[in-house]
């Protein structure tokens, strides 16, 4: 039997860098931009590294994802203030950055029966037609997580490293409840 392990996969975060941004001049002057503004009014910029790619808006808000880790996403959130830095503009301010969501995706350590468990637990929705996961919502823990028949789980919902790991530890409680 393996262990429990889980490691976070994507970290959604949003900020403000407090400045009025030219999309048209980023898209013009970076390559690594798309900006189609009939059909989305935000600008993707992709960063080769860290991996992570951001939203970005003409207010100065910005929704960054991919990053690994908090450090991760302060290394995009700076690279994308330098890329302004090259169009002329000038961020003052450090921006505040406010995590969203994380993913995360490991393994309760143990085989589970999906059947049982979408009779047995409360908050699930499982359609093994439709896709082989069991989604199950841990309403005390504000995570919801995708549950496999080996053991395998993807955690979405929390705000902090730590949330995960406590989810992880409500779930397989409740899991060990209904075996």
């Amino acid at each position: 039997m393996e262990k429990k392990n889980i490691t976070v996969v994507n970290i959604v975060v949003s900020t403000s860098l407090e400045h009025d941004i030219p999309l048209e001049k980023m898209a013009a002057t970076l390559s690594n931009t798309e900006y189609n503004p009939e059909q989305f009014p935000g600008l993707v910029i992709r960063i080769k590294e860290p991996k992570t790619s951001a939203l970005i808006f003409s207010s100065g808000n910005v929704v960054c994802t991919g990053a690994r880790s908090i450090e991760k996403v302060r290394e995009s959130i700076e690279k994308i203030i330098k890329s302004l830095e090259k169009i002329g503009i000038k961020i003052k301010i450090k921006p505040k950055i406010n995590i969203q969501n994380i993913v995360a995706s490991g393994s309760v350590g143990m085989d589970l029966n999906l059947n049982t468990l979408a009779m047995k637990l409360g908050n699930t929705e499982y359609e093994p037609e439709q896709f082989p996961g069991l989604v199950y919502k841990l309403d005390e823990a504000k995570a919801t997580f995708l549950l496999f028949s080996n053991g395998k789980v993807v955690c979405t919902g929390t705000k902090s490293e730590e949330q995960v790991h406590e989810a992880l530890d409500k779930l397989i409680v409740n899991l060990k409840k209904v075996k």
